[in-house]
């Protein structure tokens, strides 16, 4: 289950991508788009939260946990909505 912490991060991660200050890296982790960092505790403490559970995955699967986010931000940049940051595997920012 999800803690009142884990909503509020989920929620200012929402936020933060509609204003287009972050968006999703190749690499299955939130980037800043431009300059402005805003809230990058939030930001941090998601990538964190994320680099646990793709080691865990990688060592469960035996793979590289750089494997695992680039699987990952496969499945995220498909189920991305419109106007989402997304970074391309070249490392260009393109909006979906």
């Amino acid at each position: 289950t999800i803690g009142i912490a884990g909503v509020y991060i989920t929620k200012v991660v929402v936020e933060l991508k509609n204003e287009g200050i972050i968006g999703e890296n190749n690499l299955g982790y939130l980037e800043f788009i431009g300059n402005k960092k805003e809230k990058e505790d939030i930001v941090n403490a998601e990538n964190k939260d994320r680099k646990t559970i793709y080691n865990a995955i990688a060592k469960k699967e035996n793979v590289a946990v750089e494997a695992v986010g680039k699987r990952r931000a496969q499945q995220i940049a498909e189920k991305a909505g419109p106007g989402d940051w997304l970074k391309n595997e070249k490392g260009n920012w393109y909006q979906k």
